[in-house]
């Protein structure tokens, strides 16, 4: 696993990875910048009172591309996090897809908030949308942030999965969800290291995920058991 990330700031900026998902799932319609600007204003057109938070639980834990002032753990309630989002590009490909985190119903998920600082606002949410809104798979939502005693501190925009979505994959069964994130990979690095990426940084916020624990190490056996058979 490299320590360099291959999702920068500087790629969103310049619309790489648009690019490389139009490249390498030609049949995957990508939101133009007229639907992104529309979504992002109606998130916006019912922001609740106070300070604007984002809600990481995956990659946006260890490599958040946006500027933010400040950084806590937080909890919210209806939503998990799980592997439930289909990719064909970027960690995945037309042959052999991927799978990222998305929040999907039910349950409660810990993860990182970020406050986002009033003046930068517009300009790190556009940057943000660019990221996560590549093909309308998500839906961004504002969803009360926890803290470690389970009182709220602030409104927090997480990006939940669309159910109804062509890319959701909540139904797999789990020796499939293995086999992908073990074998999957793109032009973004592998579904390994993104799994392996966010045990790590759950890990060093000390945030416990026993499931994602235990994937990532059925995930680490089937990729050993692959290199012993080579």
């Amino acid at each position: 696993m490299t320590d360099k990330h291959l999702l920068t700031r500087e790629l969103i900026e310049a619309g790489g990875v648009d690019a490389i998902v139009a490249r390498d799932a030609p049949g995957l319609r990508l939101l133009t910048d007229a639907e992104r600007a529309a979504s992002l204003r109606a998130v916006l057109d019912v922001r609740p009172p106070g300070d604007v938070w984002l809600f990481g639980y995956g990659s946006l834990i260890w490599n958040p591309t946006i500027r933010s002032v400040e950084h806590r753990t937080a909890r919210i309630e209806g939503w998990h996090r799980a592997f439930c989002l289909s990719i064909r590009a970027g960690r995945g490909s037309m042959e052999n897809p991927g799978l990222m985190l998305a929040l999907d119903a039910g349950g409660d998920c810990s993860g990182v908030a970020f406050r986002i600082a009033e003046e930068e606002l517009e300009a790190e949410l556009a940057l943000l949308w660019r990221r996560e809104m590549l093909a309308g798979s998500y839906v961004p939502r504002w969803i009360d942030a926890l803290d470690h005693r389970g009182a709220r501190f602030g409104s927090a925009i997480a990006f939940t999965i669309d159910p109804a979505g062509e890319q959701y994959a909540g139904r797999l069964a789990q020796e499939i969800v293995v086999q992908r994130l073990a074998t999957a990979s793109g032009a973004l690095g592998s579904a390994a290291e993104y799994l392996f990426r966010t045990r790590d940084g759950l890990r060093a916020h000390g945030i416990p995920d026993p499931e994602l624990e235990r994937l990532a190490a059925s995930v680490e056996a089937a990729q050993a058991l692959g290199a012993g058979e080579d």
